[in-house]
């Protein structure tokens, strides 16, 4: 009987043990479906994103054309500092890392340079 009442409740244990943890977790459509809503919004701001860097870089190509006719170098050390500076100070206000912001800026700079070196003077 002693055995008996040890394996009801071994068993007991096991079968709330397995409903609790059924209970917990959740098949990838019923995630995928719960996350649905929230990365709609993700693609409509990595959207958003892309464009405005997309203007950012069409004034790019305006102010290279600029430097380009009047023998300016593309790279402006001090401008770009205070490029990234104002950037880190904004990212704080959002919670972005000054890493993340620094390395952004980094990669967007890296882009500008390029389309800068590559634009034509139009007469």
């Amino acid at each position: 009987m002693k055995y008996i009442k040890q394996a009801f409740l071994c068993v007991s244990c096991c079968l709330i043990l397995s409903f609790a943890a059924s209970a917990q977790t959740k098949s990838t459509a019923v995630i995928n479906q719960e996350l649905s809503s929230s990365r709609k919004k993700i693609d409509s701001l990595d959207k958003l994103l892309i464009s405005v860097l997309g203007s950012r870089q069409r004034i790019v190509q305006e102010i290279g054309v600029y430097k380009k006719k009047n023998n300016v170098p593309p790279l402006q050390p001090a401008r770009f500092k205070e490029v990234v500076d104002r950037a880190v100070a904004a990212g704080s206000k959002e919670g972005l890392s000054a890493e993340f912001i620094t390395e952004l800026m980094n990669s967007i700079h890296k882009e500008s340079l390029r389309m800068e070196s590559d634009t034509t003077v139009k007469n």
